[in-house]
């Protein structure tokens, strides 16, 4: 079994001294072996070693278990394996501090023979014979250390291990042989597959186009992660309130006045536009003092003089910072730009980590966090005030003054028969009085005519005292024709008809009336058609949008233009990160793809000799009493009930359940990295004191390995914050491949070892909490009754199976009293599990229970002491190992 590299500083470390596997045994490489487990426990404190050994030479082994004491205060549990030919167990003094647990042989405990002390009646289930642990069957490397695994695993966990060597030190010389009943929860392979490429294909999502960014506390915010609002007046979408209704402009400066002026004339031109439109206008004394026009020029000249004093600020003020001349000539043109704590960058790096990592929490795949942070990017680069050149063109284009300054053309709309149709009805009217008629219709049309006139003369688009004149037509001649027309139809009509004189009367009345009201009307409408068309308005929403633009200006590009220069830089960096992260996620699921496609095409090209192999093996599984099909059943030597200790049954061994159905939610009792539910041909089957169950996964698997990823990428990134506040170029450039690698190595190694059962180690930390991980049954998809029974009031020390074979048994204390056990299960096990168990399960489990934070294994350990006269400490001579 080799030495497995884990994380450093790991609580208990594995030293593997035993030469299994054909493990070269040079001085020199044990002396590499302990060095290197030396270099993996913790800087202070108490170290905690698991030493994997061959108990014939511990004797040999002096010098090494010496250099783990050498270094500070140790606590050494010593696994020593084999010896099945010994008589007594010979140890090196230095181990007189130390715990020993000597296996002779895993795989006995299923040979017929009476138990001893403290071993129970559920040992046995294999027929009499030749057995894994006698000379004639030994089993190969493979198999001892498929046989062992299960026990380092569980001796790993630190609270076991601390557990097994305080029972240890109870025990006469500190050496006890184990008698165990272990039950192991795992995943099928291609369940642990398929989560796994499920989880990374959700943590790496797919590119997906710039998404629209929402602040947080706008309208929409709650549809998705938002912006924080220390970064909403970055991109535009939100003002601090220190700046809200600011005026930047310097009071008696030079922006100021033409501003002022600019409104003045502005003013100016309005209430000679009021002044104008009405009666007075038309009539009084008042409209022909008015100048419209020159106001007008007023307005477009002052309206250029503000626009090309804050073109010229635009264009001074370009580029990504504003650097202290550009204030200062911003300051001489009159535009004011106070000192902000805001306008710092000190928020920007607060506010992106929390951004990024609320995307990350909020479970978006990496590649969508990457493209909100590239749109936040893209919205927060000050592109300079310059580039606002274009946008003043389209609030205020240079053209407009020459506009504003040239009078347009002054006259009536509409169709002539609209002009024409009223006069001739009203000079109609006029004329109905009989006799004299004849008199009053022509002279109301003339006078129609002649007010006409009047309106082209007082005409709002000529100046007085400029030679300023747009001209006009108010249709004066049209009006005469259809007035004397009308008024000699009048007139007809009134002779015909021959109206009384009130009627006449009345009739004259109201032509002279409605003359003087279609007027009034005909010049209001006249002068107002003329002032929308001279687009004024259009002039003050100008005014105002040049204001909106400069206040914009001085915010975006000016004020904080280093802070989005930095927010920029700051986000373009964590988006490559994170499509770093992505693409290393994407690259371990490539090379898995390629490694399978490999194995695959290799077992096609190897399959006729594996064939041949296969049916080798079949031939002789009728003569092998240790192959698991037949494990149990043969000549009916089983023991206590009956029940077999393979993984095939009910919960007790790997014979038929008790109940004679089939085993379900299982796989074969070897594992071998295969996902197949029955047993290849030749392979070694487990011990008997191991039961395996295999889940297909539960609800709660691919959620929590997608946050153990997610959280693990936060992590990752969380190291790179100071970097990217400090050089978000330099970050940017910089390679998380090695961290990510090792977290997906981290968080694989994980599903490997307990189904995820327990948290990352590298998580580990204030913010966590493992008591709200899923347990077992969410996360394998496999019920914790078993275990719950097995560590009941009535289930445990009657099940366990001693770890040695009948030979080995007489060396056994025959002390019940002196016999120390140790019940441990996963944490996961229990989670989630409790409300679902009878209550002869969990609820009624003793207090001794030792709760795993991670592992997969649950069950029962025996520490069987020996006899006084088998255990012999020997103070070896000083030399060199062999």
């Amino acid at each position: 079994m080799s030495t497995e590299r884990r994380s450093a500083a790991e609580p208990v470390v594995r030293v593997d001294l035993g030469h299994r596997g054909g493990r070269p045994q040079t001085p020199v490489a044990l002396e590499a072996r302990v060095r290197e487990a030396l270099a993996r426990t913790p800087a202070a404190g108490t170290r905690c070693f698991l030493v994997l050994d061959d108990a014939p030479d511990l004797m040999d082994h002096q010098v090494h278990y010496e250099r783990l004491y050498s270094h500070g205060p140790a606590e050494v549990l010593c696994l020593a394996y084999g010896g099945a030919d010994s008589r007594e167990l010979l140890l090196p003094h230095v181990l007189r501090a130390a715990g020993v647990l000597w296996i002779p042989d895993a795989f006995a405990g299923a040979d017929g023979t009476e138990p001893g002390p403290g071993e129970g009646r559920g040992g046995g289930g294999a027929r009499r014979g030749d057995g894994p642990g006698s000379r004639s069957g030994k089993p190969g490397p493979e198999a001892v250390d498929e046989a062992l695994r299960p026990m380092v695993e569980l001796l790993s966990e630190l609270s076991v291990f601390r557990a097994v060597l305080g029972g240890i030190a109870e025990v006469p010389h500190g050496v006890a042989v184990p008698a165990a009943r272990v039950l192991e929860h795992d995943l099928t392979e291609e369940a642990k597959a398929r989560a796994w490429r499920q989880a990374l294909e959700e943590l790496t999502g797919q590119d997906v186009p710039p998404p629209a960014l929402v602040v947080e506390g706008a309208p929409g915010s709650d549809a998705g992660p938002a912006v924080p609002a220390a970064l909403g007046h970055l991109i535009g979408a939100a003002v601090p309130r220190a700046l809200a209704g600011r005026n930047w402009l310097v009071p008696g400066g030079r922006a100021e006045t033409r501003r002022l002026a600019c409104e003045r004339a502005l003013r100016d031109a309005e209430d000679g536009y009021e002044q104008v439109r009405g009666p007075a206008g038309l009539f009084g004394r008042r409209g022909r003092t008015v100048d419209l026009p020159e106001r007008l020029a007023d307005l477009a000249d002052a309206l250029g003089a503000y626009r090309g004093c804050v073109a010229e600020a635009l264009s001074e003020g370009g580029g990504d910072r504003l650097s202290a001349e550009q204030r200062s000539g911003l300051l001489q043109r009159g535009i004011d730009l106070p000192e902000l704590p805001e306008a710092s960058r000190s928020a920007v790096g607060p506010g992106l980590r929390a951004y990024t990592e609320r995307l990350i929490a909020a479970g978006l795949p990496l590649r969508s966090v990457a493209a909100r942070l590239g749109a936040l990017s893209d919205r927060s680069a000050p592109a300079g005030s310059a580039a606002r050149l274009a946008r003043l063109d389209d609030i205020c284009p240079e053209r407009m003054s020459g506009e504003l300054a040239s009078p347009l053309p002054f006259g009536p709309d509409g169709p002539a028969f609209a002009h024409a149709a009223p006069v001739l009805l009203l000079a109609f009217t006029a004329g109905l009085w009989p006799g004299p008629g004849w008199v009053a219709g022509p002279l109301t049309g003339l006078l129609l005519a002649l007010l006409t006139l009047l309106m082209l003369r007082r005409r709002p688009n000529r100046s007085p005292a400029r030679p300023l004149d747009g001209g006009g037509s108010t249709r004066s001649g049209l009006r005469l024709v259809a007035g004397l027309a009308g008024g000699a139809a009048g007139g007809l009509a009134g002779t015909l008809l021959a109206p009384p004189v009130w009627a006449g009367a009345a009739a004259l009345g109201l032509a002279v009336t409605g003359s003087v009201a279609l007027v009034l009307r005909d010049w209001t409408a006249a002068v107002d058609d003329w002032w929308d068309r001279t687009d004024v308005r259009s002039a003050a929403r100008s005014l105002h949008g040049i204001d909106g633009l400069l206040a914009e200006t001085a915010v975006q590009d000016w004020l904080f233009a280093d802070a989005r220069y930095h927010c920029s830089d700051g986000a373009r960096a964590v988006a490559l990160l994170v499509r770093g992260l992505a693409d290393t996620a994407e690259e371990c699921l490539a090379a898995e793809d390629a490694g399978a496609a490999g194995a695959r095409g290799s077992a096609g090209a190897n399959g006729m000799a594996a064939s041949a192999v296969s049916s080798g093996a079949d031939a002789g599984t009728a003569d092998d009493p240790w192959n698991w099909v037949s494990w149990g059943d043969g000549d009916g030597h089983s023991h206590g009930d009956g029940n077999s200790h393979g993984v095939g049954g009910d919960g007790h061994g790997g014979g038929p359940p008790r109940d004679g159905g089939p085993p379900t939610g299982r796989t074969a009792p070897w594992d071998g990295g295969a996902a197949a539910d029955t047993l290849p041909s030749g392979a070694p089957a487990d011990p008997p004191w191991l039961e395996r169950e295999r889940g297909d996964g539960g609800p709660a698997l691919v959620p929590t390995l997608l946050g153990d990823l997610a959280g693990g990428a936060t992590r990752i990134l969380a190291t790179r914050w100071a970097a990217v506040e400090r050089d978000p170029a330099e970050a940017g450039r910089g390679s998380v491949r090695r961290p990510m690698a090792e977290l997906l190595e981290e968080e694989r190694a994980g599903l490997r070892r307990d189904g995820a059962t327990s948290p990352p180690v590298s998580s580990a930390g204030p913010g966590e909490r493992p008591e709200e991980r899923p347990g077992a049954a969410e996360l394998l998809g496999v019920s914790s009754d078993r275990a719950g029974r097995l560590l009941g009031p009535d289930g445990g020390a009657d099940e366990v199976v001693p770890l040695c074979s009948a030979e080995h048994r007489r060396m056994l204390s025959r002390e019940p009293t002196a016999v120390r056990g140790v019940r441990f299960a996963p944490e996961a096990m229990r989670r989630g599990a409790e409300p679902d168990l009878p209550r002869d399960g969990w609820h009624a489990a003793g207090e001794d229970i030792v709760w795993t934070p991670g592992g997969r294994h649950a069950g029962v350990l025996c520490l069987v002491p020996l006899r006084a006269e088998i255990v012999r400490t020997v103070r070896a001579e000083e030399g060199e190992p062999r």
